[in-house]
């Protein structure tokens, strides 16, 4: 059936297109489909999914990629609460995805219809806004409001969610309420620094000997302006997970193999969109000394969670880094180039010996790869124009430091592990011209690995490397073994290449360094020339474990191993 064109599922479908949106991620159902239809008819393109999950997992994908907002569709019931996962990840990454859904007919609430609960009271802690729009005439305004809400007009970004009644959805918005600032797309808003703040900034930082930026989610979008203030200040550069590719590595001030020696080593650490979290040691003390805080964030809690900044600057950080650029015109800052120089070597020599090792690390004692030795030809391959997303539990220790790109996506600080078939599906949707490697262990891909599917269907050319070891690696934190201690539970060596067949995509199994070359090659061909997706499913050793790993820290970013951060940190408090 036609949805009338005054309908809420029209008006939906337009504000969505007018807003910029080409693409929805969505899994259909009954309370959901004048939507669906309507998404369709106004030229929308729908990539239906195998499970909710996995479309907002691919809506969070596509707007951290592309700067944008990431729309997922999912219908009511187990269709919300399957989706649940995926907002929590993008509530902790404080992405800006939108969810749609429905709910039974108004006369129905609450009386045992089919697929029947309050979705927002499920979903209201891990959104930045939940409504159920009953009336129809206020539908395009309360989507106004929520998009509003995921791009953090009114506080932190992150996930909204609205819902409709199936006879709302149908209804009719009356004309005079149909009003084009709601249906218009809206520049975003830059928010302009205290000149009195970016003066003491600027102060502070053209002042200090060792300084120290770290940039986060909010520095995106700022990627010239942070490279100008490096290349003027002399600083040092680490970037995160939240901001990997804003500066190329080639840069001098990167030194990412030296994470533990200039955290303590600074006198000043600027943080630019950055929370201070598990991640940098909370800002504490017991690691980063004496060291003053310049913090710069777009919204307040990148300003005051757990350290509060000598100085702090709300405002966009393109627009204060370059406030601060002008601010200190030509003035000459007191640097130590040769402690900054000292660093970039260190960490020139730590990361050629890295690929050194990686290219060379001997097999396992049962023969097998190791997963480094499998890292390093991806990185040989991958095009430098190309977008990595790495996934895993052990195994994503090694890629996070094993492979580079310009442009990288992880499971984030929710640690979300699942995500790399999902956001390898929407990075190769959204750039199609853009080489897309998905790396990932075999435990982490088995959560989504029914969207290779998807990929298949949607013709989304990406290619899924799959670190094959049958085995689950645990911690165990009993204080009656040793620290760390990593016990291994078995599962199959399953031949994801043979499923991968079964889908209808190029697919290899990999046994023994001779095969992996030219089965990377291959793969890369059908991606790039053939434009489909390939998976490669690579055995590899159970016997190698990160340094993550051996410390118990499996997930934990390599700065210093948190057991260190917490030893310290207990005897700075204890004086």
């Amino acid at each position: 059936m036609k949805n009338d064109p005054d309908s809420v599922a029209s008006l939906v479908a337009r504000l969505l297109r007018r807003r910029g949106v080409e693409r929805v991620f969505a899994l259909c159902g009954g309370h959901i489909m004048p939507i669906w239809m309507a998404l369709d008819a106004e030229g929308i393109a729908i990539v239906d999914v195998r499970d909710e999950r996995a479309a907002v997992h691919m809506a969070q994908a596509h707007a951290e990629l592309t700067g944008t907002l990431g729309v997922a569709l999912v219908t009511a019931g187990p269709g919300v609460t399957n989706a649940v996962t995926g907002i929590a990840n993008a509530h902790v990454s404080r992405a800006p995805v939108l969810i749609i859904s429905g709910t039974s007919p108004t006369a129905q609430e609450n009386r045992g219809g089919l697929q029947d609960i309050d979705h927002t009271q499920i979903v209201r802690p891990i959104t930045r806004y939940a409504r159920t729009v009953r009336e129809p005439a206020l539908a395009l305004a309360e989507l106004d409001e929520a998009i509003a809400r995921a791009h953090g007009e009114a506080g932190e970004p992150g996930p909204v969610y609205i819902d409709f009644p199936v006879n709302v959805v149908r209804g009719i918005v009356p004309k005079p309420v149909q009003m084009d600032e709601h249906l218009r797309a809206r520049p975003r808003t830059l928010m302009l620094p205290d000149p009195a703040r970016i003066a003491e900034a600027a102060d502070l930082l053209w002042g200090a000997r060792r300084v120290l930026v770290v940039s986060g989610r909010g520095a995106r979008g700022a990627g010239p302006e942070l490279v100008s203030l490096l290349d003027r200040l002399g600083a040092v550069y680490l970037d995160t997970g939240e901001s990997r590719g804003l500066v190329p590595d080639s840069h001098p001030s990167v030194v990412a193999a030296m994470r533990g020696a200039v955290m303590g080593d600074a006198d000043v650490v600027l943080t630019v969109g950055r929370r201070l979290d598990f991640q940098l040691a909370y800002g504490s003390p017991a690691v980063f000394g004496d060291a003053r805080f310049v913090r710069i964030g777009d919204v307040p809690g990148e300003l005051r969670d757990n350290r509060r900044g000598e100085v702090s600057v709300l405002a966009s950080p393109v627009a204060a880094l370059r406030a601060l650029l002008d601010a200190a015109g030509n003035r000459v800052p007191a640097l130590d180039r040769a402690w900054a120089a000292k660093l970039r070597q260190g960490h020139e020599e730590r990361a050629a010996k890295l690929r050194r090792t990686m290219a060379t690390a001997p097999a396992g004692g049962d023969g097998r790869l190791h997963p480094n030795r499998v890292l390093a030809a991806l990185q040989t391959a991958l095009d430098p124009d190309g977008i990595a997303v790495v996934d895993g539990g052990d195994f994503l220790s090694f890629a996070r430091v094993g492979l580079s790109a310009p442009a990288m996506l992880d499971p984030g600080p929710f640690g979300c592990i699942g995500i790399g078939v999902p956001y390898g599906i929407a990075a190769s949707l959204a750039f199609p011209d853009r080489p897309v490697v998905v790396a990932t262990g075999d435990g982490a891909f088995g959560f989504n690995a029914i969207e290779l599917d998807t990929a298949v269907r949607h013709r989304a050319p990406a290619l899924f490397v799959v670190a094959n070891n049958g085995a689950w690696q645990i911690e165990v934190y009993d204080q009656t073994v040793t620290w760390g201690k990593v016990v291994g539970t078995q599962l199959q060596h399953a031949d994801h290449a043979a499923m991968a067949r079964a889908f209808g995509m190029h697919a290899e199994r990999v046994e023994d360094e001779a095969q992996l070359g030219p089965a990377i090659a291959r793969a890369i061909e059908e991606t790039r020339v053939h434009r489909r997706p390939a998976l490669l499913d690579v055995v590899v050793t159970s016997d190698a474990v990160s340094s993550d790993a051996k410390t118990g820290l499996a997930w934990v970013p390599d700065l210093q191993p948190l057991a260190a951060w917490d030893e310290a940190e207990r005897r700075w408090r204890a004086g």
